[in-house]
């Protein structure tokens, strides 16, 4: 048993050590975030409405949402939710921290926790902000990932033009977006 437990942690620091270093090798300058978050505002419920495909929401039929609410001490509890191919609802519960204290745009997730310690942290930068926090374009520097979030489970066609604008300013494109069935 102490080999196997020796075995995964030293998997999982050549796994995070070699993400820090890819990540490392990318250019995260070219990236804009948007320049300032109040998190206060950004707490609370969000519906996606549309996002790069990616392997771990292929189970994913829609209704998907996300929660994220103040912890103490800083921290942000991350839960995402989304109704599966069989009809059942499935949950993934993680942490966010904030990265980047003058904007509050730039987060750090993690959704894998081995005996309280938080592995695998993923980048949430938050690329665009509707006026009254209504919606929002999030993603990451190796623009791998992308979501669109929305304060309601549709989006007026207005804040899509937006939306897209912002996507493809970002440097994703905007064609390849899977639009969530809320």
């Amino acid at each position: 048993m102490k080999q196997l437990l020796k075995r995964l942690l030293v998997s999982c620091l050549i796994v995070l050590l070699s993400g820090t270093v890819v990540g490392c090798a990318q250019d995260r300058s070219q990236l804009k975030t948007v320049s300032s978050v109040d998190m206060q505002r950004y707490l609370g419920n969000w519906y996606e409405i549309a996002r790069l495909p990616n392997r771990f929401q292929d189970h994913c039929a829609g209704e998907v949402t996300a929660n994220y609410r103040q912890l103490e001490g800083g921290d942000i509890r991350v839960i995402n939710r989304c109704r599966d191919q069989q009809g059942e609802m499935d949950e993934a519960k993680g942490i966010g921290r904030i990265v980047d204290n003058r904007s509050n745009a730039k987060l750090a997730v993690s959704f894998v926790s081995l005996f309280g310690w938080n592995l695998f942290w993923g980048d949430y930068w938050i690329l665009g902000l509707g006026s009254d926090y209504d919606f929002a374009v999030v993603g990451m520097p190796s623009r791998k990932y992308l979501w669109v979030l929305s304060r309601q489970p549709e989006i007026t066609a207005d804040d899509w033009q937006l939306v897209e604008h912002i996507v493809e300013a970002s440097g994703y494109d905007p064609a390849r977006l899977l639009k969530t069935k809320q």
